[in-house]
């Protein structure tokens, strides 16, 4: 059972992409497709017919999964095959124009606001132009006018208002990084001044004791037993001053980039072992690695998807494994990849990093001790 389960998460999430955030509705938009058979059981269907629907319900719903994951160029022409299939059926099957509405819907992926507006209007006169030369009926260019225009409109407002919030929650997220930073830097200066003095006071006493060990024994051991009380205040001041030091896990890294990526239009893929458990130390390091990969990847690489997997080897070894699509270039010589290098050697472990169609990033780290 667990294992049918995995599968289908792993199907639902290549059919429909985490960072769409749309969980379970396509799967229920789908119910409109039926439109497309509304006439069947009012005239009779041929076998010709029968098989080039089934064939044409197939391209429809392998363009349809596949529009979830592209942006741009890519998003336009599946847009354009939906279309396509709306005026070849137009002039034998009226309820082919819900295609019409259904690229309608995936404008919004086409570009900005602007370009996607284009787009659905588009659509729209071309199902306005096929009704008029091929299928007339009110039915036909009502859903396939209209309503792509409604639908169209609403899902470009809706997908720039994400965008919008992904730059918002991006721009929280920056906001509550500086003032840890702030934070941190307030407790290393307290550290400085708390532990500058208590030591020179450790220090001008040790050295009081040192000198009164033989003229007057009772009074360096009186001097001792205060070493001993400033060293105890002064560690209770350290750990006062160093308590709300929390270092960032795995979930909080992988929802920072996850904002990162959405803002800059990367779809981001995440997979990680359920039954991997780390330690907190192990989880910090990973968390720095993947932001420092992750920003690498937002600034040079160009891509339009990332993956990221994380999870154990055959030998019991913890795997991390960034990669993307991108055409550009990361410098390997650059201070934050040097850094994720100290990082993994750190942990003893090994860092790789290829630089070829695309990049790939794979950190390897040994079996924790228990």
């Amino acid at each position: 059972m667990g294992m049918t389960t995995s599968r289908l998460k792993r199907l639902h999430q290549f059919l429909i992409p985490p960072c769409t955030g749309q969980g379970g509705l396509p799967y229920l938009w789908l119910v409109y497709l039926l439109f497309f058979f509304i006439e069947w059981p009012f005239r009779p269907v041929g076998p010709v017919e029968l098989v080039l629907s089934l064939l044409t319900v197939a391209l429809f719903l392998a363009l349809y999964f596949s529009a979830f994951r592209r942006k741009g160029r890519g998003a336009f022409w599946h847009v354009a095959g939906m279309v396509a299939l709306a005026v070849a059926w137009s002039g034998s099957n009226a309820g082919a124009s819900v295609f019409f509405i259904y690229g309608a819907s995936f404008a919004y992926l086409v570009g900005p606001p602007r370009i996607s507006l284009l787009v659905v209007f588009g659509i729209a006169l071309t199902a306005l132009a096929t009704a008029l030369l091929l299928q007339p009926m009110v039915f036909y260019w009502i859903p396939g006018v209209i309503i792509s225009i409604i639908i169209g409109v609403a899902n470009v407002f809706m997908g720039e208002q994400e965008r919008r919030n992904a730059e918002l929650r991006l721009s929280q997220a920056e906001v509550r990084r500086l003032a840890r930073v702030a934070e941190r830097e307030r407790i290393a200066r307290d550290l400085h001044d708390v532990l500058g003095h208590t030591l020179s006071v450790i220090a001008v006493k040790s050295e009081l004791a040192a000198r009164l060990l033989d003229k007057d024994p009772d009074r360096a051991g009186e001097e001792m037993r205060s070493v001993q009380e400033t060293a105890r205040q002064a560690l209770a001041e350290v750990r006062e001053a160093i308590g709300g030091i929390r270092s960032q896990d795995l979930d909080e890294a992988i929802d920072q980039v996850r904002s990162s990526l959405r803002a800059a239009d990367v779809e981001l893929n995440y997979e990680r072992d359920p039954e991997l458990v780390l330690s907190p130390q192990r989880e910090a390091m990973l968390a720095l690695v993947i932001r420092e990969a992750i920003t690498n990847v937002i600034r040079h690489a160009r891509a339009s998807a990332c993956r990221i997997d994380l999870g154990r080897g055959s030998h019991g070894e913890t795997l991390l494994e960034i990669s993307d699509n991108g055409q550009g270039r990361i410098q390997l010589d650059g201070g934050g990849v040097q850094g994720m290098y100290a990082r993994i050697e750190a942990l003893g472990g090994r860092l790789e990093i290829q630089n070829s169609q695309g990049h790939l990033l794979r950190a390897t780290l040994p079996e924790e001790s228990a």
